[in-house]
C-alpha cells in the first residue's frame, strides 16, 4: 500500500521497550534506527505526492530500507 507508515514500533511492536533501550544504550542502533526513520519517510513522501522519481532510485531507497530492517530485526532478536 502506498504511504504506508514502517516505522519500527509498527512493525515490531511487541518489542517497542527493547527498540527505545537499544536506541539509548547502543549508538550503531541508534544510528542504523534513525537512518531507517529517514528512510522510510523519504518513501512515504515520494509515494504520497506526484514528486517524479526514476524507479531505480525508488527502488534503492526501498532496498537500504528493507536491508535495514532485516539488520535491526536480527539485533532485536539477539
Amino acid at each position: 500500500m502506498l504511504g504506508e507508515n514502517h516505522a519500527l514500533f509498527i512493525e515490531f511492536p511487541e518489542m517497542q521497550d527493547k527498540i527505545k533501550e537499544l536506541k539509548t544504550s547502543d549508538e550503531s542502533f541508534k544510528a542504523m534506527s534513525d537512518r531507517y526513520h529517514q528512510l522510510d519517510h523519504r518513501i512515504r513522501g515520494l509515494e504520497c505526492s506526484n514528486i517524479p522519481t526514476e524507479d531505480h532510485h525508488f527502488t534503492q531507497l526501498k532496498m537500504e530500507r528493507l536491508q535495514l530492517k532485516d539488520k535491526i530485526y536480527n539485533i532485536l532478536m539477539n
